[in-house]
């Protein structure tokens, strides 16, 4: 297949073009060419901008387009246009937060409403969700990853816990043990992205692990399993965390106390549709082990923990210390 990538040299990009070209496609990415200019030597590259100057799009010719970079409803409709009619199959990775609203303790699925207004990056994932589907219609895949995880995450999210438990010691681990938690390995959600390409497929899709398939428990033990010696973990609920003033998500990654009214239900969206068209996970333990190893080799430590300012050792200890049960 000829496919076009949008975007393609970050973190969920560059996964989709080596596992297309090792299914032997031929791929062409459109980009700013800024970025890891490094990447794909041999793979065409188109260079523009998605609020600038697209002509480069006018004139080839595709059998699929993924978009990995697309925001706003204004960058789908330039896109639309500079690509013209002739564009078979679409697929658009928008976000779990395109989502209205995911209140406690409530699955959600696809049917769930999406977010109104503009501002925001939920509410612009939405739009150009729609935008898409207008200039495409019954051709485009919309695919809502939640947490994305793996090798090049530069957002450490995820890379937090194998790295934490790396360092050993005694780890806070917040809110309840079983509380479920989900995200999906880049390479899982690269790989499922192109077979959609191949089976044309369309519609719209969580791409997430089950709500029930694992709990924070179930994160901590796969990352004090990769341990030499004993680590211990101290579970600390989320009513004492909020009290302390411990910010959800940043300072604690993949924490959101269960009850919170707005976004307490994040982690329990439905991905039957998606499993049904063929996504697959691999183990955690595989997930956990191989992102400690790129972090690991990471010699630009930001890069490798990313942008967030979690919870430092000295609190940490702290809260441990006073709270722990």
């Amino acid at each position: 297949m000829k496919l076009l990538v949008l975007g393609g040299t970050q973190f969920l990009g560059r996964h989709v073009v080596g596992h297309a070209i090792a299914r032997g496609h031929a791929v062409t990415l459109f980009n700013r060419g800024q970025r890891n200019l490094e990447l794909f030597p041999d793979v065409p590259r188109l260079i523009g901008d998605r609020n600038g100057d697209m002509t480069a799009l006018s004139g080839p010719s595709f059998d699929s387009v993924i978009d990995c970079c697309g925001y706003t409803p204004q960058q789908m409709r330039r896109t639309a246009e500079a690509l013209g009619d002739a564009v078979p199959h679409y697929v658009f990775i928008s976000s779990i937060s395109a989502y209205a609203a995911r209140p406690p303790h409530e699955r959600y699925d696809e049917t769930a409403p999406l977010v109104s207004g503009d501002v925001g990056y939920g509410e612009e994932k939405a739009r150009a969700e729609e935008a898409i589907d207008a200039a495409y219609p019954k051709r485009v895949a919309i695919v809502r990853p939640g947490l994305i995880v793996g090798p090049y995450d530069p957002t450490g999210r995820f890379t937090y816990w194998p790295l934490r438990y790396a360092r050993g010691g005694s780890v806070l681990a917040p809110g309840r043990p079983e509380r479920p938690v989900q995200w999906i390995d880049v390479r899982d959600l690269a790989e499922w992205i192109v077979a959609l390409c191949e089976s044309r497929t369309t519609g719209a899709f969580n791409a997430i692990t089950q709500a029930d398939q694992y709990t924070m428990k179930t994160l901590t033990d796969a990352c004090a399993a990769l341990r030499a010696s004993a680590v211990r973990t101290h579970w600390i609920n989320d009513e004492t965390l909020l009290a302390q003033g411990v910010a959800p998500w940043s300072e604690l990654p993949l924490w959101i106390p269960e009850d919170d009214v707005d976004a307490g239900g994040l982690m329990l969206a439905k991905a039957d549709r998606a499993i049904a068209a063929g996504l697959r996970f691999r183990p955690i333990e595989v997930t956990v082990r191989e992102t400690l190893d790129w972090a690991l080799t990471v010699s630009d430590e930001h890069s490798a923990r990313g942008i967030g300012k979690t919870l430092t050792p000295e609190r940490e200890a702290t809260l441990i210390t006073e709270f722990s049960t």
